[in-house]
C-alpha cells in the first residue's frame, strides 16, 4: 500500500513540470512583443505584398475594351483581341486628360489604326453630272408665211432632210403677192418722176423676203410672177414641217422649222450643292452611250442664273463643234468637271474616312502627342463644303495636329464602353450594354415608319438622286444583257453612293441609312466583280429590295419612279426593278422577255 502511494506522488510531480515547461515554451515563441514577434509580422507583410504583386501580375485586359479584366491571358469575348496584362496600360499615368484613350503599340496594330498630319490645300472637287445634247439656239431658223397664199409644190417631203442655203423648200401662190407685183410694174414706169413711189414698191417685195434678184426678174420680164419659192435661210436640218401640199396658209403662219446641227450645245444639270463649285471656264470632259470609248472636252460658257423650281437644279453649258452631226439632240451625256472652290484660298483638308458623323455634329480623334504609348483624345468640329474625298474644316483643327484617319470606329467604341466622351455619348459616364440594344431596337423602329419618305436635309436626297441616275443605267446594261457594262455602271453606282453624305441625316435616319448602305455596298460589288450576267442578276435582285426600300424611305430630289415586278425573274421566285418608265422593259430576260413584268407600285417625288 505504501509503494502505491509513493508511485502517485512521483507521477504527480512529472505532470507539474512538464505542464510548468509547456507554458513557458509557449511564451517563448508566440509573445506578441520583441525581435521575433517583429520579424515574424514583417514575413507575413513581405508575404502578402508577394501575393498581391503575383495578384497584379496576373491580371490581363483589352485594350480595346479595358472594363474586360481575367486572371490568365485569351482573347476578349467582345472583339476577340489579345489580352494584353494590365501593367502594360500603366504608363503615362499622370497629367493624362481623363477622357484620353491609351492603347498600346500592339493594340494599335490589330486595330490597324492609322493617322495623318492636318495640312492645308486648295479645296477641289471632281463633280460628275449628267445632261443632254440640245441645239444651238443662235442656229435655229423659223419659217413663216410673209404673206397669205396656197402651197402649190413641196420641196421637202419629210422631217429631217438636211437643206443648203438658199435651196427651195415649197412655191406658194398668193393673190396679195401678183397684187404687189403689178404695184411694182407700174411704179417701174413711173420711176424717173416719182422715185419714191418705185423704191415704196420695192421695199414692200423685200419685206415678203422676197429677194433682190426675184424682184429685178420681174421687172425685166414686164409681168408678175404668179408662183413664188420659199428658200432656205440657212444650211442645216428640217426639223419641223408644218404644211402639205395644198395648204392655205395665212401671213405670220410657220412653215418649216430649220436648225443647223454643225454646232451644238451640251446641257448640264447641276444641283445647288454643286454650283459653289463651277465656275465659267471650268474645263469639262464627257460621253455619251452611242460612242463607246470616245470622250469629249469642253469649258464652261454660261452657268444659269435661275434654278428650276420644279426639278431644282440650274443648267451648265458647253459647246461642242459638231461637224459629222455625230452629236445628236437629246442624246444623254455624262459629263465629268475638275474645280477649285470659289476664291480658292488654302483651307484645312481632312479626309472623309477621319469622320464620325452624329446627326449636326462631327467628330474627330486627334493623336495626343509625347505619349510613351499611341493616345487619342475626342474632338469636335465644323465643316466646310465637301472636296471631293475630303472635307474643309472651318473650326476645331488647327494645321500639324496629327488625326485618326482609319480605325476611327474601333476608337470611338473603346471610349464609348471606357465610360468616356465618344460619339454617341458626348457627356462621357459609364455606357450599359442594355442601352445598346435599346438604341438597335430604334434602328429596327426606323423600318416600321418607311411607308413615307423621312423629313430631311434636301441636298441628301440630291446626292441619292445621282445615285438612282447610275442605277437606271445599271437597269439598262441588264435590259440589254451587256455584263460588261452592267458591271462598269454598278461601279458608277458604287461611287454615287460613296458621295451620299450620311452626315446630312440625324437620329434613326442616320443609323437606317448606315445599315442600308451595308446591304448597298454588298450586292453592288458581287454585281461589278462579276462578268457572268446571270450571276450578276441574283445580286441585281437583291439589290433592288434594299434600293427600293431607301429611296421609298429617305425620298428622292424629283422625279416618278416605278416599282415592277416579273414573276418569273429569278428562278420563278420572282424579282423587282426599279424604272423611270411605265412601259416594261425586263432586266433580267431581255429581249428573250422584254415585256414580261407590271408595276407594282408608282412613287412620286
Amino acid at each position: 500500500m505504501k509503494n502505491i502511494i509513493n508511485n502517485i506522488r512521483n507521477n504527480y510531480k512529472w505532470a507539474i513540470i512538464v505542464l510548468i515547461a509547456g507554458i513557458f515554451l509557449g511564451w517563448l515563441f508566440f509573445h506578441p512583443s520583441g525581435e521575433n514577434g517583429n520579424s515574424t509580422n514583417q514575413e507575413q507583410t513581405g508575404h502578402e505584398g508577394h501575393d498581391h504583386d503575383a495578384e497584379a501580375a496576373t491580371l490581363w485586359t483589352c485594350s480595346m475594351h479595358p472594363q474586360i479584366k481575367q486572371d490568365k491571358p485569351g482573347k476578349c469575348p467582345i472583339c476577340a483581341m489579345e489580352l494584353i496584362p494590365v501593367s502594360d496600360m500603366q504608363s503615362d499615368q499622370e497629367n493624362v486628360d481623363p477622357d484620353e484613350i491609351q492603347m498600346t503599340e500592339s493594340a494599335a496594330k490589330l486595330a490597324d489604326v492609322q493617322t495623318l498630319i492636318v495640312e492645308k490645300g486648295v479645296p477641289s472637287k471632281e463633280l460628275f453630272l449628267q445632261g443632254k445634247v440640245q441645239a444651238d439656239e443662235r442656229r435655229i431658223s423659223e419659217l413663216t408665211a410673209r404673206f397669205g397664199g396656197r402651197i402649190e409644190k413641196l420641196f421637202v417631203s419629210f422631217t429631217g432632210e438636211n437643206v443648203r442655203k438658199g435651196q427651195k423648200l415649197a412655191t406658194i401662190y398668193s393673190p396679195e403677192l401678183v397684187v404687189a407685183q403689178r404695184e411694182l410694174l407700174e411704179a417701174a414706169g413711173l420711176k424717173e418722176v416719182r422715185p419714191t413711189l418705185y423704191n415704196a414698191a420695192r421695199g414692200k417685195l423685200r419685206l415678203w423676203d422676197i429677194t433682190q434678184e426675184q424682184i429685178n426678174a420681174i421687172e425685166e420680164k414686164g409681168e408678175p410672177q404668179l408662183y413664188f419659192d420659199i428658200l432656205s435661210p440657212i444650211s442645216g436640218t428640217v426639223t419641223r414641217r408644218h404644211v402639205t401640199l395644198g395648204d392655205y396658209v395665212k401671213e405670220g403662219s410657220a412653215l418649216f422649222e430649220v436648225i443647223d446641227l454643225t454646232h451644238v450645245w451640251i446641257m448640264f444639270d447641276a444641283y445647288e450643292s454643286d454650283l459653289p463649285w463651277i465656275n465659267t471656264g471650268d474645263g469639262v470632259s464627257y460621253s455619251v452611250q452611242s460612242l463607246p470609248g470616245k470622250s469629249f472636252q469642253g469649258k464652261v460658257v454660261y452657268i444659269d442664273p435661275f434654278i428650276d423650281p420644279a426639278t431644282r437644279v440650274a443648267k451648265v453649258r458647253a459647246e461642242q463643234n459638231n461637224p459629222g452631226l455625230t452629236l445628236k439632240p437629246e442624246m444623254f451625256v455624262n459629263g465629268t468637271v475638275e474645280s477649285d472652290f470659289a476664291g480658292k484660298a488654302h483651307e484645312i483638308l481632312i479626309p472623309k474616312s477621319s469622320i464620325l458623323w452624329t446627326g449636326k455634329r462631327a467628330v474627330v480623334y486627334v493623336k495626343v502627342p509625347d505619349r510613351d504609348h499611341p493616345s487619342f483624345l475626342y474632338r469636335e468640329i465644323v465643316l466646310g463644303p465637301e472636296s471631293g474625298k475630303f472635307y474643309v474644316v472651318s473650326e476645331g483643327l488647327a494645321e500639324g495636329e496629327e488625326i485618326v484617319v482609319n480605325g476611327v470606329f474601333k476608337i470611338d467604341a473603346a471610349a464609348q464602353l471606357a465610360g468616356k466622351t465618344s460619339m454617341m455619348n458626348p457627356e462621357g459616364g459609364k455606357v450599359s450594354l442594355a442601352h445598346d440594344h435599346g438604341s438597335m431596337g430604334t434602328v429596327d423602329a426606323g423600318d416600321q415608319s418607311e411607308n413615307q419618305p423621312m423629313e430631311m436635309d434636301n441636298n441628301f436626297r440630291e446626292q441619292l438622286q445621282r445615285a438612282y441616275n447610275s442605277y437606271i443605267l445599271m437597269k439598262d446594261a441588264f435590259v440589254a444583257s451587256n455584263a460588261k457594262d452592267a458591271g462598269k455602271q454598278a461601279r458608277k453606282v458604287k461611287s454615287d453612293l460613296k458621295e451620299v453624305d450620311m452626315g446630312l441625316l440625324e437620329g434613326d435616319a442616320h443609323m437606317l441609312w448606315m445599315k442600308h448602305l451595308e446591304k448597298l455596298n454588298a450586292k453592288i460589288d458581287l454585281i461589278a466583280s462579276s462578268t457572268d450576267i446571270a450571276e450578276q442578276r441574283v445580286s441585281f435582285a437583291e439589290f433592288n429590295n434594299t434600293f427600293y426600300t431607301s429611296i421609298k424611305s429617305f425620298g428622292l430630289h424629283h422625279g416618278t419612279v416605278y416599282y415592277q415586278y416579273c414573276p418569273m425573274a429569278n428562278g420563278d421566285e420572282g424579282a423587282y426593278w426599279l424604272s423611270t418608265f411605265k412601259e416594261i422593259k425586263n432586266p433580267y430576260f431581255g429581249e428573250a422577255m422584254l415585256s414580261c413584268g407590271e408595276t407594282r407600285e408608282t412613287l412620286k417625288f
